[in-house]
């Protein structure tokens, strides 16, 4: 699979999702640290609002004793201070403890420093009264009584509370006591502290007894700013964590819609190429071998025709849903052009799964009773992939579309059998593309540096074995492949079109020559030049075809334009409007192969022609003898008696040339007078008309077609080079395609 077609998919697999889930979590965490930081301001707030006072309280005591003077006696003094009824002691820098009031419960040996609501730091101390009501030698124990009797620590609760704790009184009778209440709400909780503050110049330190109080209304508005803040946390988690939902949702949506095949309401090609590479990959499908199917259902577009689209849909959607049924666990199908399915198959043997391929063309060959089906598959196996070592390895680099690539190239095999049948991808077909890329790259550049040679094959009378016409062939000298035959690129010239250009080519190069032997006084006769299927949509090709004869300044009646009869089903009215323009113009036209295809008599009744050349598979096989003489014969009749000249094609032997004289045949084509040849040696054979074959024993097609030069074609040429014989498709292919007739 491409790596455009996978960033869509992650493209689409990451659309919002990523950023939602970056913007939940981002959220989340910060609504936590917003909490923890609104109770840890509001927390400092209220500790230092509420030691501010108390620290307040016991800075006036000190300052009161600090500016009393000696005027003032002692016993007053310490009555005032005592009348603010908090436990104190004072101390000089010695640590000699100067005067007390209350027990001293300060444990100096814990200072620490806290601040008050001015940011002033004040030196504290903790009480020896802490949770823990004493020490022993296994640790601390705790004991709830004496903590909980510290946290609820007044004045007044310290005998409440002491009654509550020894049962002196119930839990609800204390409770329902409004005055209990009301001082439990002013003095929920309340912890005791010592400030130090220094005094008289720092030579005195006045320490006064604290508490942290918290009452019911403090803890209240505490409580509901927190939870406030949680249900707004809250709020904010659902509101996100649904969009998150969502976007996963939607992006599930349009995962399935871009993977969704609207024909059979299955899985497409990039569905297909993405899981299938996902699987291909797996580290422990790495022993697994694997086949890429490419099937075709054939004339999908005739069905339609006569049946409607949505009944053809309905078929492929009937198609997609068969093969699916009879998948195992881990195989794939999905709908991938408009009459075609891609599939991958477990390989545990490569015949069982052309014989399993096979079953499922069966199998849908019968998808309606009325009907007769016919389908193409094409097979690419996928090894096990090993190191230099031999050991089994991932597939770390698959790519299936390259595999279903190879398949589709293995369909067009058997792309022109009307039967059902497989194919195999092989070597072979991966030369043949390279090839066929080959041709592609460098005609052009062939074309321009004259690498295309025109070689011509002689036409000779039958009755007097003398030179009578010619026909004008092609070979390719490449610089890289040497002489080419033009079976292996002429094809590919009429499929991509580059034929035209060909033809241009020949016309001219073919009048050149023409003028060069005129001008130098040799006999010259007749050349045919092929013009392509491709060229006759053109209304003015007969003019094209006349400017290029006359800038050379041949002869227009030297230059003989062949058709081939597959012209004949284009547009028949325009084909013979140019005809008849060539003739005007002086050129003689021919008809090629004809008997070859679908020749019709129309054609002879229709076509101004001048020429007809007869198949050469007239004289071949086992009626050659009898049911194609008695052909031939008539041929030949009609033809003269339409005024037309006749030429027999791919002659090899002597008995053929004497049963052609005796039918009155204009020119013989073929191995047994003359191969095709370079310009030079054509000239030779104008100067010397005279066969030299007219007193030689019969001959076989073996020894005459003996070629010296690679370049040379095989026997049986047709006019633009190529052999006649059809070549049969690869002995595998037939094979399971019979199969496949026989069940």
């Amino acid at each position: 699979m491409s790596q455009s077609k996978e960033k869509i998919i992650k493209r689409v697999k990451k659309n919002h999702t990523w950023l939602s889930m970056f913007s939940f979590i981002t959220t989340v965490a910060f609504s936590f640290l917003l909490i923890t930081v609104f109770v840890v301001l509001l927390s400092s707030y209220l500790t230092k609002s509420k030691l501010s006072s108390e620290y307040d309280a016991i800075a006036y005591m000190a300052k009161i004793y600090e500016s009393s003077g000696d005027d003032i006696p002692e016993a007053s003094l310490y009555k005032t201070l005592n009348n603010e009824g908090r436990f104190y002691f004072i101390k000089d820098s010695a640590g000699n403890v100067l005067y007390q009031n209350g027990p001293i419960t300060c444990d100096e040996r814990k200072e620490f420093f806290t601040y008050n609501l001015n940011m002033k730091k004040i030196p504290t101390f903790t009480d020896k009264d802490n949770f823990f009501k004493e020490e022993s030698d296994d640790g601390l124990i705790f004991d709830y009584r004496h903590a909980l009797s510290l946290l609820v620590q007044t004045d007044f609760f310290e005998k409440e509370t002491s009654i509550l704790l020894n049962h002196e009184i119930g839990a609800d009778e204390f409770f329902n006591d409004e005055a209990h209440i009301e001082d439990f709400a002013q003095n929920l909780l309340q912890f005791p502290i010592w400030f130090s503050i220094d005094v008289k110049n720092g030579s005195e330190k006045f320490i006064g007894k604290a508490h942290f109080k918290i009452n019911g209304t403090d803890l209240t508005i505490f409580l509901c700013f927190i939870v406030f803040l949680i249900l707004l946390a809250i709020i904010i988690f659902f509101i996100l964590l649904i969009r998150l939902i969502n976007d996963i949702r939607n992006q599930r949506k349009s995962l399935n819609l871009l993977f969704k095949d609207m024909t059979t309401d299955g899985h497409n090609l990039m569905w297909f190429l993405y899981k299938g590479q996902k699987i291909l990959r797996e580290k422990k499908n790495a022993k697994n071998e694997y086949a890429v199917v490419n099937l075709a259902f054939l004339k999908y577009t005739n069905f339609c025709t006569c049946h409607s689209i949505s009944e053809g849909e309905k078929l492929l959607r009937d198609f997609y849903r068969t093969v699916e049924s009879m998948l195992e666990t881990g195989e794939l199908i999905s709908h991938s052009t408009s009459s075609n399915y891609a599939i991958l198959l477990h390989c545990p043997d490569r015949d069982f799964v052309k014989d399993r391929v096979l079953g499922l063309i069966r199998t849908l060959e019968k998808t309606r009773s009325n009907h007769s089906f016919r389908f193409h598959a094409g097979i690419d196996f996928i090894e096990v992939s090993k190191n230099k070592n031999g050991k089994i390895v991932r597939r770390k680099k698959a790519n299936l579309e390259q595999e279903y690539n190879n398949a589709c190239t293995a369909n067009t095999v058997i792309a022109d059998k009307a039967e059902s049948g497989i194919a195999v991808f092989d070597k072979e077909m991966v030369e043949e593309q390279k090839w066929m890329d080959f041709v592609q790259e460098e005609q052009k550049n062939a074309l321009k540096n004259e690498e295309f040679i025109v070689y011509y094959q002689p036409k000779y009378n039958p009755s007097t074995n003398e030179l009578s016409g010619a026909e004008a062939l092609i070979r390719w000298n490449s610089p890289k492949h040497g002489f080419i035959s033009p079976g292996k690129f002429i094809p590919i010239f009429e499929t991509n079109g580059f034929i035209t250009e060909i033809d241009h080519y020949m016309l001219s190069h073919v009048a050149r020559d023409v003028k060069r032997w005129h001008d130098a006084g040799l006999t010259c006769v007749p050349i045919s030049v092929n013009i392509s299927r491709a060229h006759f949509i053109e209304n003015n090709l007969a003019e094209q075809i006349r400017d290029s004869v006359d800038e050379a300044g041949a002869p227009r009646n030297l230059i003989e334009i062949e058709l081939t009869e597959s012209a004949f089903f284009d547009d028949k009215k325009l084909l013979i409007s140019t005809i008849s323009k060539l003739k005007e113009f002086g050129f003689a036209v021919s008809l090629d192969d004809f008997g070859s295809g679908f020749s019709s008599l129309n054609t002879l009744k229709d076509m101004p022609l001048d020429v007809l050349k007869i198949d050469a598979e007239f004289f071949r096989g086992e009626s050659a003898d009898t049911r194609g003489k008695v052909v031939v014969s008539e041929t030949i009749r009609l033809a003269k008696s339409l005024n037309m000249k006749t030429v027999a094609e791919g002659i090899e032997v002597k008995d053929q040339v004497l049963f052609l004289a005796e039918q009155g045949c204009d020119m013989i084509q073929g191995f047994y007078f003359a191969k095709p040849m370079p310009g030079n040696e054509f000239e030779d054979r104008m100067r010397n008309p005279k066969s030299e074959k007219s007193d030689e024993p019969a001959e076989t097609k073996t020894e005459e077609a003996e070629p010296d030069k690679a370049d040379e074609p095989n026997e049986g040429e047709n006019a633009d080079g190529m052999k006649q014989e059809n070549q049969s498709p690869e002995e595998q292919i037939k094979m399971d395609s019979d199969k496949l007739s026989k069940d």
